[in-house]
């Protein structure tokens, strides 16, 4: 449950258990931490003031145990937590014995056995995504002072697409456009298209998946290692144990491989002294190393697993097929829900990243 080399976190907690966190640790002494800043991430992945989300209404007030005082980070280990306070067992009770479709209830089974407590997931549940958040967070300041921004958005739920406008974005304009509403897409029209599939999909009892995107600006060229610790390495381990994650690419990503090497490549040129590239294929990163663009990437994030409808499953006790209902509060979409936690824990990765070559 730990992640990173300079810079780390730990989760901490389970779905059901009192509470959820992370211990964060390296950050220097001095180092600047926004404690309001990192509330209003927890905000904007909680439920609470989403009509799309789960009934589980966690208000996420954030506790900080050591680290940081007046402001600034102490040099200790950051230990921050979330308590649980709007838990419900009963409906996971009657799982022990079925696992659920989708979830990781069965092979966890196999690995841990019956007294591995899964209400709710456990801790391979969404909600663990709350120390991710609150690590991602912390470092904002340290990465605003050097100039490197974060944002993340829906680029598309279920079979409803946002495409890029004919003229040039800027992360602000992305970041402000994406906030301003539920499903967190820049295009108001995509996104009320999103919301009418999400509702549907509700109504109907099941869910929808769909896809994330994430740009970097402002990391200097070199940032990185080759072969085992590039860049797109470490930001795929960081994004595949976000729960419900499936894919990931960078640049063109899969479209590079119907394309010829004359049309993927980046043509360099100079703009004020700096080398550029003219396009942006390779998402910002070459041989593992930053080259001063964008870092673009995209996450395919599965449907949720927790849907309405009545499915087929085993007991495994009895060995024998069972038919499942699954109880409890589930989001028709956690897409949205998605978006701040890819945002913070890429954050993260890059501050990590600097920090292990001397930029921070």
């Amino acid at each position: 449950m730990r992640f990173g080399t300079t810079l780390s976190v730990t989760l901490t907690g389970s779905s059901h258990g009192t509470s959820v966190g992370a211990v964060i640790e390296g950050l220097p002494s001095g180092a600047p931490v926004d404690l309001d800043y990192v509330q209003s991430e927890l905000d904007r992945r909680s439920p609470s003031h989403r009509k799309l989300a789960t009934m589980r209404k966690e208000p996420d007030r954030l506790l900080v145990r050591s680290g940081i005082e007046n402001g600034r980070a102490t040099g200790e280990p950051i230990v921050t937590l979330v308590e649980n306070v709007d838990v419900r067992r009963a409906p996971y009770d009657e799982l022990v014995d079925v696992p659920r479709p989708g979830h990781a209830d069965y092979p966890a089974r196999v690995r841990w056995g019956s007294s591995l407590d899964l209400s709710g997931g456990g801790i391979f549940s969404g909600r663990m995504t709350v120390g991710l958040v609150i690590a991602g967070a912390i470092v904002h300041d340290l990465l605003r002072n050097k100039g490197v921004g974060t944002v993340a958005f829906t680029r598309s739920i279920g079979p409803e697409n946002w495409e890029d406008p004919a003229t040039e974005v800027t992360i602000e304009d992305l970041r402000q456009q994406s906030r301003a509403n539920e499903v967190g897409c820049p295009d108001p029209n995509a996104a009320l298209r999103m919301q009418t599939a999400i509702e549907e999909a509700r109504r109907n009892g099941d869910s929808l998946g769909g896809i994330v995107e994430v740009r970097v600006e402002g990391v200097p060229p070199g940032v990185g290692e080759p072969f085992f610790d590039p860049v797109e390495s470490v930001l795929s381990h960081a994004y595949f144990s976000i729960p419900a994650v499936k894919g990931v690419e960078f640049g063109a990503g899969f479209q590079a491989a119907r394309m010829r090497g004359s049309e993927h490549n980046d043509p360099f040129y100079i703009e004020r002294g700096e080398v550029r590239t003219r396009s942006n294929r390779a998402g910002g990163i070459l041989g593992g190393l930053t080259t001063g663009m964008p870092i673009v990437a995209r996450l395919a994030v599965k449907p949720t697993s927790s849907i309405a409808k009545e499915q087929d499953s085993v007991s495994l006790s009895r060995r024998e097929p069972v038919r499942l209902v699954v109880k409890g509060r589930h989001d028709p979409c956690i897409v949205p829900r998605a978006v701040p936690v890819v945002e913070n824990f890429t954050s993260f990765v890059v501050a990590d990243f600097m920090a292990r070559g001397g930029y921070l």
